[in-house]
């Protein structure tokens, strides 16, 4: 049987009597038990509860009971969000295991009661931050295009998982990056939406001003179906909004994007050791875009350097705030990279901290000014594929921050708060995902969704999947 490959096709398949949740649960956890091994997506599977739950939807849906286009469908979740069916280790050893246990953060909640099949807890980096630790007891997540390849981070599990077909969507958190560079290495769509837009409460904190959770699945539509149902004001988080979420009811084959103005940005989107097949992809993508009636304006982000600067400094100061007192009696309990991330954040002074937050206010006011020009900012979220891990860390496992960043370009906008979607956009000639980011305006996912949607219909990349008959390489 041809499963459906993205989480609309699935949720019209199961309603059209062509498929059963059971059936597209079985599939994953076969693909969990034939490609998990070598891929590093699972830290614990739930594989017994989620045919329960893949049962129960069939029987509901049976019986005219329809919870929305999540039900029935597989999920994984990113294990620094809470969710009673198992621990949350952030996969760390730091985190008490009492942590969260036995409760389900509100995201993960709303998946439930709209009836989401939760098929485990995947991998990320350690509290969503630094890189892979060989001497410390978690599975190294690897890229199913390139296992030799990282498969971005920290929601790593998320977006291979995807990719691999262990579920059909997952969540992920975005600080710096998190949820897009999973995505757009591993060949398929994120979406960061607004901060504020989804509740954070019940997820290990990262930057508290920065982090964002949402989803990675195949399509632009995918992540719409599950914004739809973990979107909305949560009194636990004090920096979730209530505000209307104003999503299509219905999505048009053909969309046109007439009328729709488009901000495209090249300047420090191409560095020195770029691939050669970024910015064709790139120039493909925006002939695309107008190609659908959209409007083309060339512009460059304001406060480029300030915001990356920003990033790090908050992110530094915030998490390190968390995590002091552990770091302090803990030192070697956590990971290399984590702990020498977390330890510039002691470098950093709250005259620094103040200032960055001033600066991202200036910057916020900035690129609200240019979306008085434009509905929608395009840009590429890397000018490269996927690094390999032996290019990121040297053998003590340093990571240097800064030349990772120096081809991805996600830091700015979680600084400036804005939501963005990424989606395929092309191959390097080795066959590895290259990746285009939409932006808008604070809670307007819904223009980003729509021209995403209409750029994946009239090219297809986000179908692509990678080839999982060839030998992978143990984890």
């Amino acid at each position: 049987m041809n499963l459906p490959l993205t989480l609309t096709d699935a949720a019209a398949a199961i309603r059209g009597g062509e498929v059963t949740s059971v059936a597209l649960t079985e599939h994953a956890i076969a693909q969990a038990d034939r490609l998990d091994g070598a891929l590093g997506t699972y830290l614990v599977r739930f594989d017994e509860a989620a045919l329960a739950a893949a049962a129960r939807a069939d029987e509901e849906l049976a019986a005219g009971v329809d919870r929305g286009p999540l039900h029935g469908i597989p999920f994984g979740v990113k294990d620094i969000i809470a969710a009673s069916d198992g621990p949350t280790t952030a996969q760390s050893l730091i985190l008490d295991p009492a942590w969260a246990a036995g409760r389900d953060a509100p995201v993960v909640a709303r998946l439930k009661a709209a009836g989401a099949v939760i098929t485990g807890k995947v991998t990320t980096m350690e509290f969503a931050c630094g890189m892979v630790d060989p001497s410390k007891p978690f599975p190294t997540p690897r890229n199913p295009w390139d296992p030799r390849t990282w498969p971005g981070g920290s929601s790593s599990g998320t977006g291979n998982g995807v990719a691999a077909g262990m579920f059909l969507a997952g969540l992920g958190t975005d600080t710096a990056g998190s949820i897009r560079i999973p995505a757009a290495f591993c060949g398929v769509s994120g979406l960061m939406p607004t901060f504020g837009r989804v509740p954070k409460s019940g997820v290990a904190p990262l930057g508290y001003s920065l982090d964002h959770v949402g989803p990675l699945a195949r399509s632009a539509r995918d992540c719409a179906a599950v914004l739809g149902v973990i979107a909305g004001h949560h009194p636990s988080d004090p920096d979730c909004v209530d505000l209307p979420l104003d999503l299509p009811a219905a999505w048009s084959d053909g969309g046109s994007l007439e009328g729709l103005r488009i901000g495209v940005v090249r300047a420090r989107h191409f560095p020195e050791g770029a691939d050669p097949a970024a910015a064709p992809a790139f120039e493909a993508a925006v002939t695309a875009l107008t190609g659908l009636g959209a409007t083309a304006v060339e512009l460059e982000l304001p406060y480029w350097t300030e915001m990356l600067t920003a990033n790090l400094v908050t992110a530094c100061a915030e998490a390190l705030a968390y995590h002091r007192n552990d770091l302090a009696a803990r030192w070697g309990d956590y990971f290399a990279a984590t702990r020498a991330m977390l330890a510039r954040g002691a470098l950093v002074s709250g005259a620094d901290y103040v200032q960055a937050q001033r600066v991202r206010r200036v910057a916020q006011d900035a690129v609200a000014r240019l979306f008085d020009e434009v509905d929608v900012i395009v840009c590429p979220t890397a000018s490269t594929g996927a690094p390999t891990y032996e290019s990121l860390t040297d053998a003590e496992g340093r990571l240097d921050v800064e030349a990772m960043f120096a081809h991805i370009f996600t830091q700015y906008w979680d600084c400036v708060g804005n939501p963005v979607l990424v989606t395929p956009m092309g191959f390097t000639a080795d066959g590895l995902p290259l990746s285009l980011q939409f932006a808008g305006r604070p809670f307007e996912e819904a223009v980003i969704l729509r021209a995403g949607d209409a750029y994946q219909q009239v090219t297809g990349w986000h179908r692509q999947v990678p080839d999982l008959a060839a030998p992978q390489p143990a984890a």
